[in-house]
């Protein structure tokens, strides 16, 4: 297996007047190791294709994970699934992307609009065998990964965004290449990217979506390990122990807390020197310690983050936010959600006695749950999360 990991995004828009998404999108780890990925557009809008979205991705995605032949699973789907009175037919489309060792990606699609490829900052074509299954034709595709590599799955959503509003003909697929080969090099994580390519498509329906609107997308990337630190050691003799497992990890390393940055700067033997600047006023600054890339505040920096992360995984809403500001919530913010990949906590039991005031809405406890919380969330945007606790 090389170095290189996926990092995935994905959300929906629905149908204007409609409770319930009818796409659905699986994600889930293979038998053999192997990441699936799973977009079902149910027949039609609302409930009913809600329910056919989400039993044709669950199906799918549970067999395929298992090993089971591509025939098997499509004859199950038809085989299980109601029957549309109106069309008579059985099931939903669907889009499936398997993701084995990080090396190979292979693509299987029925009737949702195929999956775009940019490689190199252009979009590429790959190539394709056509399966009759079922009487159904399946395109069939297996992809050596490079480093980079952008897929973007969509539902059909996506290709009739503008229809009769602002475009005659929708959105055609090669119009959302050229959109999004302007994005490429810019560096945007596979949400950033995936929640721009929805607010253009919002935008071309003038924010009332004519039919449900998916898109996943799924950037190819090197691993980046990171490193933070949040509260010192329960025994302050483990201090040494717990600095020196620290700093010896390799990536960036993050300090967070008053007490904990001056028992790191005394391990580097460096000053720690404060910044006065409040570029958000809500955040406490940050100061340096040569050696370290980052020094924040502790309770109120983490928390602020925690909410930045929780928004990234709903709508993403606040990235206008944290994607530029000079704050320290927004600079962890940056760090964790779009550079790292393996992340590395290293949180110390120790109570603050200045967080023991009963006036104050912080302890010992909130603490842990900040860091709870958080690691949480990052384990649900596909990070690899360690917590190691002093």
């Amino acid at each position: 297996m090389n170095n290189l990991c996926a990092d995935i995004g994905y959300n929906s828009l629905n149908k204007y007047g409609e409770q319930l998404c009818g796409d659905k999108i699986e994600i889930i780890d293979g038998d053999d190791g192997s990441k699936i990925i799973v977009l079902a557009d149910g027949l039609g809008s609302g409930v009913k294709a809600s329910i056919l979205s989400t039993l044709t991705a669950k199906i799918i995605s549970t067999m395929v994970a298992a090993g089971l032949k591509l025939e098997d699973c499509v004859e199950t789907i038809a085989a299980t699934l109601p029957v549309c009175k109106v069309r008579g037919v059985a099931y939903s489309t669907f889009t499936i992307m398997r993701i084995i060792d990080n090396e190979e990606a292979e693509l299987i699609q029925f009737d949702n609009p195929m999956i775009i490829l940019l490689r190199d900052g252009k979009s590429v074509e790959y190539p394709t065998t056509v399966l009759n299954i079922g009487g159904k034709s399946i395109h069939s595709s297996r992809i050596k990964l490079c480093e980079n590599d952008i897929f973007i799955m969509m539902s059909d959503g996506c290709v009739h965004a503008g229809v009769g509003l602002v475009l005659n003909f929708g959105w055609k697929r090669s119009d959302i290449e050229n959109y999004m080969e302007t994005f490429y090099d810019v560096g945007f994580t596979a949400k950033t990217l995936n929640t721009i390519l929805l607010d253009e498509c919002n935008r071309l329906y003038d924010y009332k979506p004519g039919d449900d609107t998916t898109a996943c997308t799924v950037r190819i990337r090197r691993r980046e390990p990171m490193n933070l630190l949040f509260g010192p050691p329960s025994n302050r003799d483990d201090c040494d122990k717990m600095m020196s497992l620290f700093f010896s990890k390799g990536g960036k390393h993050i300090v967070c807390g008053g007490t904990t940055s001056s028992i790191a700067a005394k391990f580097l033997g460096k000053p720690l020197v404060p910044k006065m600047e409040y570029p958000d006023p809500e955040v406490p600054p940050i100061a340096e310690i040569e050696g370290v890339d980052l020094v924040t505040e502790g309770v109120i920096t983490i928390n602020k983050v925690l909410s930045y992360a929780k928004d990234y995984l709903k709508d993403n809403k606040t990235y206008s936010q944290w994607c530029s500001k000079r704050d320290g919530a927004s600079l962890i913010a940056r760090l964790l959600f779009e550079e790292a990949t393996d992340i590395n906590f290293y949180v110390g039991r120790a109570v603050n006695p200045a967080h023991q005031n009963p006036n104050l809405p912080i302890n010992f406890n909130i603490k842990m749950q900040l860091v709870d919380e958080l690691s949480e969330c990052l384990r649900k945007m596909g990070k690899q999360i360690k917590v190691s606790y002093f």
